[in-house]
This record gives structure tokens, sequence and C-alpha cells, in this order.
């Protein structure tokens, strides 16, 4: 579990609340009709505006913002190393039996294709095509929240003008202009909120879960061609390392045998 992103949502709306109470009454700013137009109406344009299956599908993907994400460059890295040092003394056929521990299946493919003598251009293009894909996925998920983000300040404004439509037809009691401008204006507070504390920072951390997941899969193409053209251990090892961020890099260099 990711606690920087419930720590950050929860934060945020405890702030936000510690701040209301010490203003005035918090059940001000309770007000489920408001609720209704801003999570109502933003659900229905995400239905006008994508497809049902992605909406379920959404589900699955902001499960991603949520979950700790270990790093296994380093890992996959060694793996990479291991499998060089085994083509080297015994031929890429030799790493046949290997391929059953390997857990990621993109790695894995792509190793599948180098040991069934597939040319290096088309390993690429498969890998890179699959890769296209994975990306496309991602920001379908991200447009999303995106759009909920754009949506529910929208329809904040919304409940705004209904409240303020429904105060002026009221005029004729001056005592109730203040309550009716407070209610008017919660539907507005709803949208901000729910648009820069949740859906668009989940947004974010979707592109972000999302540049990390790609830069380790173009990793993992560069070190199935590596193998596959019999490259020495430690250059696949130095090249491999150019995609891991210098502060998980290792300090000295493990010195390797051919």
């Amino acid at each position: 579990m990711d606690l920087a992103t419930i720590l950050g949502i929860i934060s945020g709306l405890l702030l936000i609340g510690l701040s209301i109470m010490s203003g005035g009454d918090i059940m001000v700013f309770v007000h489920v009709p408001s609720m209704m137009i801003v999570g109502g109406g933003s659900l229905a344009a995400i239905l006008v505006n994508f497809p049902f299956k992605e909406i379920i599908g959404v589900i699955k993907v902001v499960s991603n913002a949520f979950k700790l994400h270990n790093s296994e460059e380093v890992i996959i890295i060694n793996r990479f190393v291991e499998l060089a040092r085994k083509t080297r003394k015994d031929g890429i056929l030799a790493i046949d039996k290997e391929l059953i521990n390997i857990q990621d299946d993109f790695m894995r493919n792509g190793l599948e294709m180098a040991v069934d003598g597939v040319e290096s251009d088309t390993i690429r293009s498969v890998m890179e095509t699959e890769l296209m894909y994975l990306k496309n996925r991602h920001k379908r998920g991200q447009l999303i929240f995106t759009s909920l983000g754009y949506y529910s300040p929208a329809f904040g404004m919304i409940g705004t003008l209904i409240g303020l439509i429904a105060m002026l037809k009221n005029l004729q009691d001056p005592s109730s202009i203040g309550q009716g401008m407070a209610v008017a204006l919660i539907t507005t507070f709803y949208g901000a909120i729910l648009a820069n504390l949740v859906f668009l920072p989940i947004a974010g951390k979707l592109r972000n879960r999302s540049e990390q997941e790609v830069r380790m899969k173009e990793m993992i193409i560069e070190g199935v061609l590596a193998i596959q053209l019999g490259e020495h251990p430690r250059n696949i090892r130095r090249k491999l390392f150019n995609f891991v961020e210098p502060n998980k890099r290792p300090k000295e260099d493990t010195k390797l045998k051919d």
C-alpha cells in the first residue's frame, strides 16, 4: 500500500476540515443535493465521454495509485547479467530452461523469441508494439481521471447557478439570502475539492506509475536484444543501469568474469 497517496488525501481532507471547524459549524458544508449534482453530473459526463467497459476497468486502474510499487530494475538487471554469462558459456539455447523461472511475461516472451532464433529487428518490433499498446491503455485510465478533474468543478458551477436561481426567486425574504447564497456555493466547493485533491492528483500518480513501467519495459527490450547479440555481461550491466535512477545504482560496479 502506497502511504503517500493515502496520507496525501487524508491530510488534505483533515486540514480542510479543521479549517472549516475553526470558522464555524461544519454541518453547514454538508449538503446532499450538492453532492448529487457534482458526483452524479461528473459520472454522467464520463459515461457520455468513454465506453462503459473502460469505466468499469477504471477500478483496476485506480488501484495502481494506492499500491506500493517496489523497484525491480536492479533485480532484472542482475537476472540479465546471469543469463548473459550462461549464454556466452553454453550458447543461447542454454537459457531455455531458465525461462520458466522468469515472472515478468514481457521479459519471458522476449527471451523466448531470442532463443527461437527470431531476428533482432523483429524482436524489437514485436516488443515495442506491445509497449505502445501498454502506453495507450495507461493513457486511457489517466484520461478518465483527468476528465473527472475537469468536469467536477464545472458541475460545481452548475450547482451554484441552480442555487442562485432558486435564491433569486425568493428575494422578497431578505433573511433567506445569506443561507441561500451559502448553499449555492457549496457545490463549487465540492467540485474544487474533488478535482484538486482526488481526481487530478490520482491522474498524476497514474502518469508517474506509467512512466516507471514504460522505462522498465524499454530496459527489458535492450536487455533481450543484448542477450541475443551475445554481448559481454559487463557491457549489458553498464547499458541497463542507464535506465535506473542514479540514487538506485550501486556505488561500485561488480567485476564480472567472462
